[in-house]
């Protein structure tokens, strides 16, 4: 009964930390407004703010893992705080573009080492088969972040401005590193959880066989092509393109946020059942919740003029699923890894939705200058047409994916003799079944 207490204890700071973590993640698209005003830019230079915090992040992912292997996760967790919080601080100061890009830098930076760590928690503390579900509730809580970013920042930068609403959010990434401080261990007492490998040669070599790994890379691809789209609403463009694009005023759209949020935390649960029931079928999974979103983002596209205010709940209902969707990737990155490398497994998964997302967010920029002669006309029309975007990068990543389950697959049959036929076979066998 302690080791429940205090491996729930773990879980919540854990999760705690994430989820202010995502707060700091998140403001720049409640401000994304105020930002364009601050700094004088237009759409592309905008977009260099959210891009560069999302190129810094992806491109740590995987050191990031090997330090998780090699030192342990309370220590990284601890370092991403505090950076996470100089980074908040410059930017609350900066009144130039190139030094708030830095201090959204520094957000990315911190922000790499945070969620890895704490799924690294998870395996840790948590039996193998509860570890999709905490996993997901990990995800879910997280998320919480960006409803703080949504009503509370938001409504402090509105009414007491930039700085001190920067700073504010700062304090409570202090108060997290704190926590962490007090709480977190790596592990249970007496585990029985393998050592970390011995020497730095040991980590990169654990992580490059991760990456060599169909299974891991099928993990990348399933995070590519779910979290994107929404990262790319809530991170940046969501705001402004209901702003300026849709004319709803700066709290409706900043309240409508809340709806992707609200939807993950309500499919996240159901998700990590569905995972943990049916293992075998969780790219399936994947690729159902991508392909309803392709669907509602082609009847917003499409819709003649402005989409209705249900259209757009609808599609952020939808978009919202892709977050809790994207742990899947991380569910094959532990099946498909022994649990000493997982941290380094767990960052390559994570480089994939952000790699997506900072390319379709800097793509999304370039369009509308493109489309609007550098006049920065942020219209719906032009936002239309940039999103349409999002089918090419996503559209690439949904093929890499068939062909590293093909290949996962395969491999699976050579080495431990489990053939995973064609969904619709299975199907077909089971109401056969059925039918007797």
């Amino acid at each position: 009964m302690q080791g429940r207490r205090v491996r729930w204890w773990v879980f919540g700071v854990g999760a705690f930390a994430y989820l202010i973590t995502i707060m700091q993640r998140s403001t720049l698209g409640v401000a994304a407004v105020d930002a364009s005003e601050r700094f004088h830019v237009d759409a592309a230079a905008l977009s260099t703010l959210a891009v560069a915090q999302l190129a810094v992040y992806a491109a740590m992912q995987v050191p990031v893992g090997v330090l998780i292997d090699r030192l342990g996760p309370k220590r990284l967790i601890m370092g991403g705080l505090a950076v996470v919080t100089i980074g908040q601080v410059v930017l609350a100061l900066a009144h130039e573009l190139p030094l708030a890009v830095v201090g959204r830098m520094l957000v990315g930076l911190g922000d790499a080492a945070v969620f890895t760590s704490v799924l690294r928690l998870v395996n840790s503390w948590f039996p193998p088969k509860q570890v999709p579900i905490a996993s997901q509730w990990v995800g879910n809580l997280g998320q919480i972040g960006q409803v703080l970013s949504a009503v509370p920042f938001s409504f402090v930068l509105h009414r007491l401005g930039w700085e001190t609403a920067f700073l504010s959010a700062s304090g409570l990434v202090v108060f997290a590193l704190v926590c962490v401080l007090i709480v977190i261990a790596d592990r249970p007492a007496g585990s029985a959880e393998p050592p970390r490998p011995a020497t730095w040669g040991d980590v990169v070599g654990d992580v490059v066989r991760s990456f060599k790994h169909p299974g891991t890379r099928l993990g990348f691809w399933s995070h590519f092509v779910t979290q994107s789209s929404g990262t790319v609403l809530t991170l940046l463009w969501g705001f402004p393109f209901m702003v300026y694009g849709l004319g709803y005023p700066q709290p409706l759209a900043a309240s409508l946020l809340i709806v992707i949020v609200v939807a993950g935390m309500i499919s996240g649960p159901v998700i990590g059942v569905l995972s943990a029931r049916f293992p075998y079928r969780r790219s399936n999974l994947v690729l159902l919740i991508v392909s309803v979103m392709g669907l509602a983002w082609a009847v917003v596209l499409l819709w003649p003029g402005t989409p209705p205010m249900w259209l757009v709940i609808v599609l952020f209902v939808i978009v919202g699923v892709g977050g809790p969707g994207s742990l899947i990737g991380f569910d094959f990155a532990r099946t498909f890894n022994p649990l000493r490398s997982l941290g380094g497994a767990n960052g390559i998964v994570n480089v994939g939705g952000f790699l997506a997302s900072f390319v379709i967010m800097f793509l999304i920029g370039v369009i509308i200058d493109a489309l609007s002669g550098g006049r920065a006309d942020y219209s719906v029309a032009n936002f239309k047409v940039a999103f349409t975007v999002q089918y090419l990068v996503i559209g690439t990543g949904v093929v890499m994916l068939l062909l590293a389950r093909s290949k996962a697959r395969r491999r699976m049959t050579e080495e431990e003799g489990i053939a995973v036929g064609p969904l619709w076979i299975a199907l077909r066998n089971r109401l056969s079944r059925k039918r007797r």
